[in-house]
């Protein structure tokens, strides 16, 4: 049986298809360009050549049919045809508050996610539209709408509200939500394998870096804080989000330049961060590039990055009291030495101190590595995130009638005999390239 798994975004449609007998990544891939001219498939078959293909996508549904004729193809396909698949998993951006696990889609749940639109505008209508155009396409397997935010729900109020008038929360749900939960999910409990400890008696503070980018405190397993919050826009600086600031300053160049709300939105959205800052870059390559070349502001965008990080990592340890170890993941976490090692700088006081060759030497999507010195208290990880899988488990699980919430549910990836096929193919090469990179990997 197959399951397989959607990401859709405002004009992308990502793709994984997953053998669950013999668990094994058959395809990755996605359609760029969904609702614009030029769109285009880039499917990558396990064992085949890449395939590209432009074709035209006026709507998600046409994506969607993209998609399916992609991983079916005579040539470049990896199934029969669709009657293998069993499920397909949806990642849905907001929940509200009103899921705590992943569900079942049905037209309530669609309802739902309808209602919570507002907290979510940029992602949540080509969410829905997914979801809905896989439907048709596929209706007669069951839908799966992994979210976003469901991991964080077991947050105090002490963590998710905010001290603003009660009626809002009451009326408009204002909230902290957070985001990036089922990369925290995964991560948090590969963690605790590393540890050799039950989730229930691991604290972590986990930094998921990318071009959107945001932390979490995991206390005795569990969501305790994070730092995005009704929106993804809150917390650390990111490739073009402005992260934390004062919530005045807004008002103040809205009432200087003359600027509509749509526009401030998009310009703390799509214009700050580290592309305001430097003016040019958002990608960490090109910022840590130009700043070794002397680019002042290129320097100040990976201080501020780095301080922001820095921040957050003393205050989740006050949070969540003795922790067990720091994990970096995410595009970023997982391959920047220079960000992990400035944004640890000078906490060997809290018991964190990394190795610097180790830390060089981390820079693979394929193995989990440990970055610690040998006498830190507190132990360093690198763990390449899993989004996919998780949302896999739990769509097969739904169907299975054996799903429950994270704290009643076990995972594959939980058993320390746990392996994934298609990262053990891809160590084999990161190894002939560099072979000291075995010194650092952790295996359970």
């Amino acid at each position: 049986m197959v399951i397989l798994t959607l990401n859709c975004g405002s004009s992308s449609a990502k793709y994984q298809v997953y053998d669950w007998d013999n668990k094994d990544v058959l395809a990755t891939g996605v359609v760029e360009r969904v609702t614009q001219d030029g769109s285009v498939i880039t499917h990558k078959p396990k064992g085949k050549d890449t395939f590209e293909l432009e074709s035209p996508c006026p709507t998600h549904k046409e994506a969607i049919e993209l998609i399916l004729n992609a991983i079916t193809h005579k040539e470049h396909g990896v199934i029969a045809d669709m009657g293998v698949i069993g499920a397909v998993g949806h990642r849905v951006l907001h929940g509200g508050d009103k899921f705590t696990k992943s569900v079942k889609v049905t037209p309530e749940v669609l309802d739902t996610f309808r209602s919570v639109i507002g907290l979510g505008p940029l992602h949540m209508p080509a969410n829905i539209m997914g979801i809905e155009a896989a439907q048709k396409v596929l209706p007669d397997v069951p839908h799966v709408a992994v979210m976003d935010t469901a991991w964080h729900q077991t947050m105090p109020p002490s963590s998710f509200m905010y001290a603003i008038p009660h009626e809002w929360y009451e009326k408009y749900a204002a909230r902290r939500y957070g985001f990036h939960g089922t990369s925290f999910l995964y991560t948090a409990k590969r963690a605790s394998v590393l540890l050799h400890k039950a989730p229930k008696d691991t604290n972590v503070i986990i930094a998921h870096v990318g071009n959107g980018a945001s932390m979490c405190a995991v206390r005795n397993g569990c969501c305790y804080d994070t730092t995005m919050g009704l929106t993804p826009l809150e917390g650390l600086v990111m490739g073009t989000r402005s992260g934390d600031m004062d919530p005045a300053l807004p008002f103040y160049i809205m009432r200087e330049t003359g600027m509509s709300a749509a526009e401030m939105d998009t310009a703390m959205n799509k214009k700050s961060g580290l592309l305001g800052i430097t003016g040019q870059y958002t990608d960490r390559r090109d910022v840590t590039g130009a700043a070794e070349k002397g680019d002042k502001r290129a320097q100040l965008a990976l201080d501020m990055e780095c301080y922001r990080l820095k921040k957050y990592f003393g205050a989740y340890t006050a949070a969540v009291g003795p922790v067990d170890a720091i994990v970096f993941t995410a595009g970023v976490g997982e391959h920047s030495p220079i960000i992990r090692a400035k944004s640890l700088e000078g906490l060997e006081f809290l018991g964190i101190k990394i190795d610097p060759q180790k830390n060089a030497l981390a820079n693979s999507s394929n193995c989990e590595t440990c970055i610690s010195a040998d006498d830190s208290k507190v132990k360093v990880f690198v763990i390449p995130t899993d989004e996919e899988l998780v949302m896999t488990e739990d769509a097969y699980a739904i169907m299975n009638g054996t799903y429950d919430v994270h704290t009643n549910f076990t995972y594959s990836f939980q058993d320390p005999a746990y392996r994934n096929k298609a990262r053990e193919e891809g160590l084999k090469k990161d190894l002939a390239k560099k072979p000291e990179l075995e010194r650092i990997i952790v295996r359970p």
